[in-house]
């Protein structure tokens, strides 16, 4: 007999705060304008100021209804409120060494090394359809899995789309990051269900109201859809200032990553942000996030574009690997060199993963995760 599938229920989304917070002044791209060539132009100049000033932006009208992203913050939270034996049973093998698809469970870091208060965030990532990975997952997530392959459809509507307007934007052929971003090509996209579960207020204050540290994504692009908890706070590449990011209505939260920092030679910018705690009227609730991670395909170097007039004529033509002389990796796949083998993809996660770090270990934070990039103190 065919497994039962059970009801979603109505997602209910915690009402907004009230507070006077410092918001970030993001451009929002309105894809109702994409289907003109005069439309998509316009996008494409303000998606470069967004990249080069902010590195954060919106995007609206963007073809996904919110009863379809009302069903995935539906999943998340039936995901979360399985047993902790069941959900561990997804726990990836290899998770200290980079390994990501699967349940990552809370407690890995010590937030607070006075008192050991550790970190309350659980991840669940589900790779991508592309068919060069297995998909093993509690019934929850197995039984809605066609309608979660189907909500990957955000790589047509949002991804594509994005891709086509950098590349207008760098005076590159249309087609030139779709290229290498083909979703039938393997990649290490995911999709996530992320849960920060709640502090009580005297441990937010331990924590000195920040729940994770200044960092980097280390893909193209994170697309993170609208919940209203206030956490999310970037650091601006011109000022150096905290904004918070203020949960737009029918938006999607999109911010660039490492990946495409590397192939602009800095151009584009793979900004800083950081989870704070929410503000006082929010601290009382759990906060679920629901984001897709975009990735070039495996095999794609990741050396500065130089392809691209406008890199040439500002001066970008070099990334930090480049102008160190050591190898260019590829996003996943190795570049040999005396027989050492470079991956960015499972370094950088390795490095993000590893287990019992305590917050303020500068060694960690400054750590080499490929000769040639060093991470950085990012406070």
């Amino acid at each position: 007999m065919p497994v039962p599938v059970p009801e979603l229920g109505q997602y209910n989304y915690v009402q907004e705060t009230k507070e006077n917070l410092d918001w970030a002044d993001l451009v929002t791209l309105d894809f109702s304008k994409y289907g003109t060539p005069e439309g998509k132009k316009e996008l494409a100049e303000e998606l470069i100021k967004a990249v080069r000033d902010y590195g954060f932006f919106y995007v609206k009208n963007f073809n996904i209804t919110q009863e379809r992203v009302n069903r995935q913050f539906s999943l998340g939270k039936q995901f979360y409120e399985l047993p902790l034996e069941e959900k561990l049973k997804y726990v990836p093998d290899g998770l200290d060494n980079g390994a990501f698809n699967g349940y990552v469970p809370a407690g890995r870091r010590i937030l607070d090394p006075a008192s050991g208060l550790r970190d309350h965030t659980e991840i669940y990532n589900i790779p991508k359809f592309d068919g060069f990975f297995t998909h093993n997952h509690p019934d929850v997530i197995q039984n809605h899995l066609d309608e979660i392959k189907e909500f990957a459809s955000l790589h047509k509507e949002v991804l594509d789309p994005l891709h086509i307007l950098l590349a207008i934007a760098l005076e590159l052929p249309e087609d030139y990051f779709t290229n290498i971003h083909r979703y039938e090509r393997k990649s290490e996209d995911h999709f996530r269900y992320m849960k920060y579960s709640k502090y009580t207020p005297e441990e937010n204050e331990k924590l000195g109201r920040l729940w994770g540290g200044g960092h980097t994504d280390l893909g193209s692009w994170t697309l993170l859809f609208r919940q209203p908890v206030a956490a999310l706070q970037i650091k601006l590449p011109k000022t150096g200032e905290w904004k918070w990011v203020k949960p737009q209505d029918g938006t999607l939260t999109v911010n660039a990553c490492d990946a495409l920092s590397f192939l602009t030679g800095g151009y584009v910018k793979s900004t800083i942000h950081r989870v704070a705690a929410p503000p006082k009227d929010q601290e009382h609730v759990d906060r679920l996030g629901i984001l897709y991670f975009s990735r070039p395909n495996n095999d794609v170097k990741l050396a500065t574009v130089a392809e691209s007039p406008l890199l040439q004529r500002e001066g970008y033509t070099q990334n930090e690997f480049e102008k160190s002389g050591n190898p260019v990796p590829t996003m996943e796949g190795k570049t040999h060199s005396f027989y050492i083998s470079w991956q960015w993809t499972f370094a950088k996660q390795k490095w993000q993963r590893t287990k019992n770090v305590a917050r303020g270990d500068v060694s960690h934070k400054t750590a080499q995760i490929l000769p040639g990039f060093r991470e950085k103190v990012y406070d």
